[in-house]
């Protein structure tokens, strides 16, 4: 069983090591750019493990092809969305489709309330499990302070 000691929202590539430096950010979007990638930058105050759609800062990225103008976009999210997460997104379109070939958490709140496990008893000795974010307690937009 694998368990997660530090409490953070594991989301993506690097979930388990420290926060990314910009210029470890920027190396990455190099390397999805140099295999064609397009970028994107999402973010969302829900970080729920079931809501894998997030909120699109802008468009997607198809046709940036320089780290610098992607960490730009980046740097205005952050800028716009100080207590989210934000994510980025790297899209490979070399099969016809826009799939998803890389994903990395680049933001998050000061503090990570975590999440509640609810058990309820069904028919039987059957038991259903629901995940729900303390952070939801709040209303869309207070969840982590002021923004």
């Amino acid at each position: 069983m694998m368990t997660n000691p530090t409490g953070r929202v594991t989301q993506g590539q690097f979930s388990f090591l420290p926060d990314l430096t910009d210029a470890e950010i920027s190396l990455q979007i190099e390397y999805g750019l140099e295999r064609g990638y397009a970028w994107s930058v999402e973010y969302t105050d829900d970080p729920h493990p079931r809501n894998t759609y997030w909120e699109m800062f802008g468009l997607p990225l198809f046709d940036l092809r320089d780290a610098a103008g992607v960490m730009a976009v980046l740097a205005e999210c952050r800028r716009v969305f100080p207590t989210h997460y934000i994510r980025m997104l790297a899209f490979d379109a070399t099969r016809g489709v826009e799939s998803i070939a890389m994903s990395f958490i680049v933001n998050r709140p000061p503090k990570e309330p975590g999440f509640h496990l609810e058990r309820q008893e069904t028919d039987g000795r059957s038991m259903r499990y629901t995940t729900r974010s303390y952070a939801s307690d709040a209303p869309e937009g207070e969840r982590y302070g002021a923004a």
